[in-house]
Formats: C-alpha cells, sequence, structure tokens
C-alpha cells in the first residue's frame, strides 16, 4: 500500500481540530468550581452540563471505535451476521434501564464518583476492592480502542502502527489532563459530528460501487456469503442470551456512564441524557450496519483489495475502513476514515478520566490521605490520568490480546460491580461480610469458566461446553449470569447471616473486625455516611419525605441505611442532638 499524503492531511486536520476544542474547552471552564472544588469539578464539572452538550457527550462514551468498528465486523462475519450485532441494542437498552433505575438514587444523593457509595455503606476496604475490576476494565477498554486505532489509520496512509498509537493516546491524554470532565464532553461534540457525518457521507458511494450487489438481496440470499441478516443456531442460544444480559446490565456499573450522570445539572436531566443517549446509539449504529452489509455483498475480486477476502485474510476486524478505503471516492474515504480515526478517542479519553477520578477520590483521597488539600487532589488527578493513559497506550502496543483482557475485565464488571451496585442502592441491610462474599463468589465463578481469548482452559465444565481448534472449550451454557446471580444473592444471604449471628449473641461483638454490624456507629463509618455534601444536592430532586423535626439539617444528607438498625442507639441519638 502506498503512502497517502491526503489522508495524512486530513487525519491531522480532524486531530489538530479536536484538540483545540479540548483546549478551549479547559480555557473556558477553568475558573469552574469554587475555592477547594476544584478537583470535584475536573471530576463532574460544576454539575451544569446541559441536555445537549450532555447528550452528545453521554453517546460518546459507547460510540467509539469499538462500537462502530465491531457493529459493522459482527454483520460482516458469514454466520453471525445482524443477529449477532449485539452491542447497539444492548447498550441502548442499558442506558436506558441506567436512566429508569439507577440515574436518579446516584444523581439525587450528590455522589461524585460510582464508588462513592460502596464507601458510605460498606467502608474503604471495600470501596479499593472494587476500584480493581472498575479499572480493569476501564484500562483495557482504552488499550483495545487505541490498538483498532492504530491498524485503521495503518489502513489510510499506511504509516507505523505504534506512532499512530503513541500520536492519538498522547492528544486524548493533553485535552483530558487540562480541562477534565469538560474537555471531555466538548470534544465528543465534534467527534460524534465527525462520525456521523462521516460515515453517512461514504454510505452512498460505497453502496454505488459496480462490485457491490444489492444489499436487500444479499440479506436473506447466499451471493458472496452467507446471508448478512444472519441466524442465531439454537444451540447458541443461551450464548446469545447470555451475551446480550452482559452488554445491557454490564453496560450499567461503568465510571465513565455514571461520570456524566454526576455531572448533570438535575436527577431528571441526568435521566433524559440517558434517554437521549440510548437513541443517540440506535442511529449511530446504523451507517455501521449498512457498511457491515455492504462488506457482506461486495465482490472483492472486482476491486483493488483483490483476493482473498477480509474474511479469508483475518481482516474481518478492519472491514469499515476497508469498505471506506476500497469501495468510496479518495477523498470520501480520507474524509470518512480520518474523520472516524480522531472519533475513536471519545470513548478512550472517558476511560482515562474515568479510572483517575476513582483512583484520586476514591482509593487516595477516601482511603489514604482524607486530609488532603483540593489542590494535592487535583495534581494527584493530572499525574494519574498521564499514568493510565501511559499504561493504556503500552498495553495497545505491548499486549498480543488486549481484546481477550477487555472481555475478561468487562465480565467482572457485571459480575462482581453490577451485583453490588443494585445491592447498595436497593436491597436494605447489606453489608461489608455479604459484599466481600459476593465479590469472591462471582470471580471464582467466573474465572473457573475459561476465557478462550486468554486460552484460558475452564475447571468447571458446565453442560454444552464444547472444545474450539485450540482445543480450548467453550461454554454454551450462560455461566456469566450464573455467576452474577451467585454474587447477588451471596451478597444478601452473608448479610443477613452476619447481621442475625451477631444480634442474636451466636458471635460475640469483638469478632465484627468490619465494623460493620455491632461497630455499626464506628468513627469509619460515621465518616463513611457524611461523603456526601449537601450543598451538591438539589433539593427538589430528592423522594419526598415525612418530616421528622427532630433531625438537624445534616443528618438529612446521609445515608440512614447505615442507621436503620439500632434507632434507640444513644450514639445516634448522640449524632443527632450534634
Amino acid at each position: 500500500m502506498a503512502f497517502h499524503a491526503e489522508g495524512l492531511v486530513a487525519i491531522v486536520v480532524f486531530y489538530l481540530a479536536i484538540l483545540a476544542v479540548g483546549i478551549w474547552a479547559a480555557w473556558k471552564t477553568k475558573n469552574t468550581g469554587s475555592e477547594g472544588d476544584r478537583s470535584e469539578a475536573i471530576i463532574v464539572g460544576g454539575r451544569d452540563i446541559g441536555l445537549l452538550v450532555g447528550g452528545f457527550t453521554m453517546t460518546a462514551t459507547w460510540v467509539g471505535g469499538g462500537y462502530i468498528n465491531g457493529t459493522a465486523e459482527a454483520v460482516y462475519v458469514p454466520g453471525y451476521g445482524l443477529a449477532w450485532a449485539q452491542a447497539p441494542i444492548g447498550y441502548s437498552l442499558s442506558l436506558i434501564l441506567g436512566g429508569l433505575f439507577f440515574a436518579k438514587p446516584m444523581r439525587s444523593k450528590g455522589y461524585v464518583t460510582m464508588l462513592d457509595p460502596f464507601q458510605q455503606l460498606y467502608g474503604k476496604r471495600m470501596g479499593g476492592l472494587l476500584f480493581i475490576p472498575a479499572l480493569m476494565g476501564e484500562m483495557f477498554w482504552a488499550a483495545a480502542i487505541f490498538s483498532a486505532l492504530g491498524a485503521t489509520i495503518s489502513v489510510i496512509v499506511d504509516i507505523n502502527v505504534n506512532i499512530s498509537v503513541i500520536l492519538s493516546a498522547l492528544i486524548a491524554t493533553m485535552y483530558t489532563l487540562v480541562g477534565g470532565v469538560y474537555s471531555v464532553a466538548y470534544t465528543d461534540v465534534v467527534q460524534l459530528f465527525c462520525i456521523f457525518l462521516g460515515l453517512w457521507i461514504s454510505v452512498p458511494f460505497a453502496m454505488s460501487h459496480p462490485a457491490v450487489t444489492d444489499i436487500g438481496l444479499t440479506a436473506v440470499h447466499h451471493v458472496h456469503q452467507e446471508p448478512w441478516l444472519g441466524s442465531i443456531n439454537s444451540l447458541d442460544i443461551y450464548t446469545w442470551l447470555d451475551n446480550f444480559l452482559l452488554l445491557t446490565l454490564g453496560g450499567i456499573p461503568w465510571q465513565a456512564y455514571f461520570q456524566r450522570v454526576l455531572s448533570s445539572s438535575s436527577a431528571t436531566y441526568a435521566q433524559v441524557l440517558s434517554f437521549l443517549a440510548a437513541f443517540g446509539c440506535l442511529v449511530m449504529a446504523l451507517p455501521a450496519v449498512l457498511i457491515g452489509a455492504i462488506g457482506a455483498s461486495t465482490a472483492w475480486n472486482e476491486t483493488e483489495y483483490g483476493v482473498p477476502d477480509p474474511m479469508s485474510k483475518k481482516e474481518a476486524d478492519m472491514i469499515l475502513p476497508i469498505v471506506l478505503q476500497y469501495l468510496c471516492p479518495v477523498y470520501i474515504s480520507f474524509f470518512g476514515l480520518g474523520a472516524v480515526s480522531a472519533a475513536v478517542m471519545s470513548s478512550a479519553d472517558s476511560s482515562i478520566l474515568s479510572a483517575s477520578s476513582m483512583f484520586a477520590r476514591n482509593i487516595y483521597q477516601l482511603s489514604f490521605r482524607q486530609n488532603a488539600s483540593d489542590r494535592e487532589i487535583v495534581w494527584v488527578m493530572r499525574i494519574t490520568v498521564f499514568l493510565f493513559g501511559a499504561s493504556a497506550t503500552a498495553m495497545a502496543l505491548l499486549a498480543s490480546s488486549v481484546y481477550g483482557l477487555w472481555y475478561l475485565s468487562s465480565d467482572l464488571v457485571y459480575i462482581v460491580i453490577f451485583p453490588q451496585l443494585l445491592c447498595v442502592l436497593f436491597i436494605k441491610g447489606t453489608n461489608t461480610y455479604g459484599a466481600i462474599a459476593g465479590y469472591l463468589f462471582g470471580i471464582v465463578l467466573r474465572i473457573t469458566g475459561g476465557e478462550p481469548y486468554l486460552y484460558l482452559q475452564p475447571l468447571i465444565y458446565y453442560p454444552g461446553c464444547y472444545p474450539d481448534e485450540n482445543n480450548i472449550y467453550i461454554q454454551r451454557f450462560p455461566f456469566k449470569t450464573l455467576a452474577m446471580l451467585s454474587s447477588f444473592f451471596a451478597n444478601i444471604i452473608v448479610s443477613y447471616l452476619a447481621k442475625y449471628l451477631f444480634e442474636s449473641g451466636t458471635l460475640p461483638p469483638k469478632l465484627d473486625f468490619l465494623d460493620a454490624v455491632v461497630a455499626r456507629y464506628s468513627r469509619e463509618h460515621m465518616d463513611k455516611a457524611t461523603l456526601v455534601k449537601s450543598d451538591n444536592i438539589v433539593l427538589n430532586e430528592l423522594a419526598p419525605v415525612n418530616p421528622r423535626h427532630s433531625l438537624t439539617l445534616s443528618s438529612t444528607f446521609t445515608n440512614k441505611e447505615a442507621f436503620n438498625y439500632v434507632d434507640s442507639s444513644p450514639e445516634l441519638s448522640n449524632t443527632e442532638d450534634n
């Protein structure tokens, strides 16, 4: 492939435009946040993200390179097709469910990160444990995006993949470093517009290429390959359902999503943003679906790509840039590929900021340096943005199975964090003992189920498993959902069992070493109850409650689930009186 100067110019123009918008957003909002609240302003802005910018940035959280390229690949691959392109529907339903059930309680209580409610109810130790799968998910997601981006750029201009990955990561890290959530949000608007315009301009040209058969015909008839609508084999129904639930429910407990929820101006706005983003995800998937269908309808031996076809060359994951490169006029392909390449960063920057936000607040500040100054926290965030960006770049360049690691970490988010989030928000009475039990149950059941991407053999062979070409057993049983449900019920059962054993006197109070039942009103738990600042909560977004005049104003902003078992406790009375 020859070097294309025009393609390089297109990429440089798009990259400079995005960098300029990011720096402008940082300059425009540099004074956001009162004195002493600058770190919070970097994480959630001034909690004043409006509907337009909020809708764009929440959509762009999911609609990045992996979403666009992955959807096109799923539609193109013979034997899978549109029936297995689960991301558009799965992520859209995830955003709808997040808006209906999770956005309002999280935003109303004024949390700053997704881990705040866990540390508030379960303590800093449990918050640290839950940070691990959350960090893994964000970091491997960013690494997978950078890896795909390097390959995409190499299709356009045939430059060294490593250079393109480093350059892209450097730009994304730079504007995230200086502007925080505002830079990420405003650049998301530009990036999403680039994806939409670049792809929709390309689709008509690609569809009208002489080598492309009518996609309506190839949808149901075998022409160049199997029909691109695809089908679900009866043996694979449970695998399909397992993966669909992972996308739908596992797409909720991500800091990148809750960062947008918590940045919105009110809880109602947070819900509306989720619904707008769900619609945006569906709309943005349409051109990717069409491009995948075009790839499946093309006689590649009649194009400059030649033979064999992308599937035979094991380049199915690159079908979107290949279609744009070989089926569109030069100026259209460069515009489309340049826009998509620049826009891939719309998810990577979110992941980097999310990981640094959780570390700076929930690990560094709340676990180790409770008295750290706001300036110190800001610098910790900036350092970790750089370190996490560099780590994601290194993984993209060095790891041979970044996607495998991301799949496994995404599973852990679904299996470990989602049931914990359900318990901490909606199930009364869960405590740290149950949370640890659920955490361990989920991880053990997931790892023992094996992972083909990492060549990890299962230790538990569920019904229907079979060996692949590498003799790694593939599970047909929905073991991921089983692990998630086991984690959920383990949390509830162990929590109530621990509560019964301690409160009945079966176990002495001194064994409550986590201060989760008997020592519920210890110093640590009183600290946990004040994680939320009262001035962060919009009063009209709170659920209506009957006023109790014996309570002080400050006590109405604490998590009452931490106090609802021993209402007559003298320590609680003293707290309220104070």
